[in-house]
């Protein structure tokens, strides 16, 4: 079991920046991989970074390559996503999410509303 809260969304206008933050608890040495995923209105939840637990390797949507960071403090138990060049395509909510073990992400945070204004 794992619990996942996102943090860090908000208003900002069209080529600002911001920093989500996602803390994890629970049998967090069991995560294989960490991502943050995003649902804008009027489409389905898609893919945006990934992490994997151990190495560090990432993987980045075309969209948002170039622009967002994914990053991780194993310490603290904690993934990042730095947005640079936030664009209004952006707004969506942004979901942290983790898979236990190899397989499909299993567990989701709560999501936190990143709004780009125009």
């Amino acid at each position: 079991q794992v619990q996942l809260v996102e943090s860090g969304g908000g208003l900002v206008q069209a080529g600002g920046s911001l920093r989500l933050s996602c803390a994890a608890s629970g049998r967090t040495s069991s995560i294989y991989r960490m991502g943050w995923f995003r649902q804008a209105p009027g489409k389905e939840r898609e893919f945006v970074a990934q992490i994997w637990g151990s190495g560090g390797s990432t993987t980045y949507a075309d969209s948002v390559k170039g622009r967002f960071s994914i990053s991780r403090d194993n310490a603290k138990n904690t993934v990042y996503l730095q947005m640079n060049s936030l664009k209004s395509e952006d707004t969506a909510v942004y979901y942290c999410a983790v898979a236990v073990g190899v397989g499909s992400y299993n567990y989701w945070g709560q999501g936190t509303q990143v709004t780009v204004s125009s």
